[in-house]
């Protein structure tokens, strides 16, 4: 028997038609019968032996940052992503770049190879957004490219793939500066808020799955264009402007449509034409809304809620937008609603049906998501909610031999029980859980999560050396551990001072930066470096932290943007 997670109505693209590969599975199972029974069995011993992993080491800086450069061997540095076709944005790598790349991981330089991940994550980021795969009227990304360009995508849109990618946009548009390029990022990054928005909130404010590749029975159609449709809705001087720029021209760059892509002029153009071009973008979108739209999978999975909660709450703080908080805040609330049963989550939701218990990876997702919302909002009560999920699956999901197994204890038997430990299109849930609990460890100060942290990643630590391309979550978590900073503002919640210091520490860009508002007299936990710590001469006052250490009192935003910099590269 073989699987997959896509099978389109007619052969395409290498893969089967839905209907011929039933046809195949029946005709194997009732002609092949005692075939079908030995495999059985052989699989079932197959995935126990998988199911094994292989304990080491918790890995230092040093370690992760040596098998990010053997990852960044393989990607392609002029059209960045793994080398070949299809290309899938692989985000948990990025991840891994990007925590290595930023202000706050391990000293940038060629002979540790963080200036390799550091380049391999700006030119994937830059020619993803370039490509095809990004729609550059509606926003996010599609699912891959079936091409090495980027420029074909598979016209499939997931809530997953999007949800990591826009914290990524969002810290790279933070990290560049004035450079052109920031602009890019700062497009693809917006482009998701909007499409979440607009396509992918459900009634309650939850966000949908995915929508379908397909629309009117043909793939791609709702996204396609002719040149002489382009010209009908822009004219023909505005057309040959975006025809220039998108790569609009007779005959299509796709079976004789065109898919509008910025592989040829990826940065924006100079003086009033790239504004141009947004407008007529604008009205290109109005024109393709009255379209047929593409089937929506509306039903809510915590897991990829969780993500995209964490990841709109961070970009809404480092774009200083207050309402893409508050939509992330309302999602978590959502979720919580549909999801939580005796304080447990289960997986997936639809119209009053839950699929529960739910698994390892929605409980480390939402716990991320309470901790992003904990400090884009400052002083709530979800830090408490987040540490009630850990312990939910410290109760019900705990292996022997160290890591978290993907069921509860008390789920539905399966053949095996699995213990996810390498990442696939998203992080494991193990990878997912290590991050959770290092985010707990430094936003309480309990040494427990740290410790069960570094249990979690030293199940599988010997994976960093035999197979890094499976393991960068974990390696995330690794450098949380070992190199996170710490941030904390003191202020009143509407003082301006107190929220332009959070923008500066926001701003940085630092994936491994834990930040937090309190109150003027509010404590910190008792583990905390900043414990004890209050507004300095009756200011809001912020205090950045490493380890056991914290600097001195800053009261001006350039002083803690400064104190957050990125360090200069060696040679």
């Amino acid at each position: 028997f073989w699987g997959g997670t896509y099978f389109p109505p007619e052969p395409r693209h290498g893969l089967p038609a839905f209907r011929d590969m039933l046809e195949q599975i029946a005709t194997i199972y009732h002609d092949q019968a005692e075939d079908v029974r030995h495999n059985a069995s052989a699989i079932g011993a197959r995935l126990g032996r998988l199911a094994a992993r292989r304990p080491g080491p918790v890995p230092s800086a040093d370690t992760v940052a040596g098998a990010a450069a053997r990852i960044a061997g393989v990607f392609d540095m002029e059209r960045g992503g793994v080398r070949g076709a299809p290309k899938f944005p692989n985000a948990p790598l990025l991840a891994l770049f990007d925590a290595l790349a930023s202000p706050g991981g391990p000293a940038i330089g060629r002979e540790n190879g963080t200036e390799a991940a550091r380049a391999a994550l700006d030119r994937t980021l830059r020619r993803m957004a370039a490509g095809g795969i990004h729609d550059h009227l509606g926003g996010g990304f599609a699912r891959y490219s079936v091409d090495a360009d980027w420029l074909v995508p598979h016209f499939e849109k997931m809530l997953i793939d999007n949800a990591q990618l826009l914290p990524l946009y969002a810290r790279a548009w933070a990290r560049a500066g004035s450079a052109p390029h920031a602009a890019v990022f700062a497009e693809a990054a917006q482009g998701i808020m909007a499409w979440l928005a607009r396509e992918m909130e459900t009634g309650d404010g939850a966000f949908a799955s995915s929508l379908d590749a397909d629309s009117e029975g043909e793939e791609g159609l709702y996204y396609l264009w002719t040149a002489d449709e382009i010209a009908a809705v822009l004219g023909a001087d505005d057309a040959a402007l975006f025809g220039r720029v998108y790569d609009i021209r007779p005959g299509g760059n796709f079976e004789g449509r065109a898919i509008p892509n910025r592989l040829a002029h990826p940065d924006p153009l100079s003086g009033e034409d790239e504004a141009r071009l947004e407008a007529m973008a604008a009205r290109l979108h109005e024109r393709r809304w009255s379209r047929s739209h593409p089937g929506r999978d509306d039903k809510v999975l915590a897991d990829w809620n969780g993500l995209m909660i964490a990841g709109l709450a961070e970009a809404g703080m480092i774009f200083d937008r207050p309402d893409q908080v508050a939509r992330a805040a309302r999602a978590f609330d959502a979720v919580l609603a549909s999801h939580d049963r005796n304080g447990r989550l289960g997986h997936a939701a639809r119209d009053g049906r839950l699929v529960w218990p739910g698994l390892l990876d929605d409980h480390a997702a939402m716990i991320l998501a309470a901790l992003a919302l904990d400090q884009a909002e400052g002083g709530t009560a979800r830090l408490a909610r987040a540490e009630s999920w850990a312990e939910v699956v410290m109760r019900h999901h705990m292996a022997e031999g160290g890591g978290w197994h993907m069921t509860a204890d008390d789920a539905e038997v399966l053949p095996v029980r699995s213990r996810p430990g390498t990442d696939a299109a998203q992080p494991s849930g193990n990878g997912l859980m290590a991050q959770a609990l290092a985010r707990l460890a430094l936003a309480t100060g309990n040494p427990a999560y740290a410790e069960a942290a570094r249990a979690t990643i030293a199940a599988f630590g010997a994976e960093v050396d035999g197979n890094p391309f499976g393991v960068a979550s974990l390696m995330v978590a690794a450098l949380l551990l070992e190199t996170a900073d710490q941030v904390v503002v003191v202020g009143p919640a509407g003082d301006e001072a107190t929220r332009a210091l959070l923008r500066a520490a926001a701003a940085s860009g630092r994936p491994l930066l834990d930040l937090r508002r309190i109150e003027p007299g509010a404590p910190l936990p008792a583990g905390h470096p900043a414990y004890g710590k209050g507004m300095a001469d009756g200011r809001p006052t912020a205090y950045h932290c490493r380890g056991p250490r914290c600097g001195l009192p800053l009261h001006d935003p350039a002083a803690l943007a400064a104190a957050l910099a990125p360090e200069p590269v060696r040679s």
